[in-house]
């Protein structure tokens, strides 16, 4: 099992490298991260977009780009087309957003006849490296799926189970957070929570140990479990996958770890055809490459 980010970048050099489509590449954070990412030998790019601004940006930052294919493409659409088409055609093993709006970059994904889509819903995870906590967590959903029904967080499991046995994880907990470890009727997150207990225990929702609803702290330390008369519960303590109620409970917790904590993260949308890294502008290079190695994880798990 990865542990941290640096246990998950030793373990991609048993595999081959993966091959990564860059739609509107022109953006600096993004080739940066691009460089490291074949330099860690973790991913070759196909870089779609603007060959002029990719080559200035290129020579700007030491990127020798005879060590890439670069497409020149300048219309931002027709660039995301052209990438995502290559994933979906099998030329490369996942796609990346540049320098291109995220409604434009997820119509890209969503193409009836190029792109990435399943049928199933898209939702997101973030998988945090924290300083004090002895394994990867996986945060779902925090960016994509605002107000998620049982039926959503049904495959948000098992999106993220996948991805998190794809870390190593054999056996993923999952918690279905609450503001409380109790199923209170005027509190409709912690029914559903309680529900997907049962069908995990039914056999429906399989892969991992369900067990909720549980408050955060319960979740991750068995001293706040013990505390509270909670060490009985399947998951106290260890929880590997949080499962957020909403969008808001989640993308809280998101931004206060990012700005207020040691941590490390890395993201990537689930329910499609191959990964597909979506990251904010704001996040630094060693998010960008994180993102790239989880989705070189997923791509291989998925083969």
């Amino acid at each position: 099992m990865s542990k941290s980010f640096d246990e998950l970048l030793s373990h991609l050099g048993e595999y081959s490298t993966k091959k990564l489509a860059v739609c509107c590449a022109q953006d600096k954070a993004v080739l940066e991260a691009v460089k490291m990412a074949k330099e860690r030998g973790i991913a070759d790019s196909v870089l779609t977009g603007d060959a002029d601004q990719i080559a200035a940006i290129a020579s700007e930052i030491g990127m020798n780009l005879d060590d890439y294919e670069v497409i020149d493409i300048k219309d931002p659409m027709e660039a995301a087309l052209k990438a995502v088409s290559l994933v979906h055609n099998g030329e490369a093993d996942m796609y990346m957003k540049g320098l291109i709006d995220t409604k434009s970059f997820l119509k890209s994904v969503l193409d009836k006849e190029v792109g990435l889509r399943t049928g199933s819903p898209l939702s997101h995870v973030c998988v945090f490296e924290i300083k004090g906590i002895d394994r990867l967590l996986f945060l779902t959903d925090v960016a994509f799926m605002p107000y998620p029904t049982l039926e959503d967080k049904k495959w948000i499991i098992k999106y993220t189970v996948d991805i998190a046995k794809a870390c190593g994880v054999d056996t993923p907990k999952v918690a279905p957070l609450a503001a409380v470890e109790v199923v209170n009727d005027k509190m409709p997150c912690t029914v559903e929570a309680a529900e997907l207990t049962r069908l995990n225990e039914a056999g429906e929702i399989t892969g991992c140990i369900v067990d909720g609803p549980l408050s955060l702290d319960i979740a991750l330390y068995k001293e706040a479990a013990e505390e509270k008369g909670a060490l009985g519960r399947k998951v106290a303590g260890d929880a590997d996958i949080l499962l957020f109620p909403d969008i808001h409970a989640g993308n809280l917790v998101y931004k206060a770890l990012v700005h207020m904590v040691d941590m490390k993260n890395g993201n990537i949308i689930t329910g499609t055809k191959a990964p597909v890294i979506l990251t904010s502008r704001s996040d630094n290079c060693e998010t960008k490459v994180n993102s790239i190695a989880l989705a070189a994880v997923v791509a291989e798990s998925m083969k």
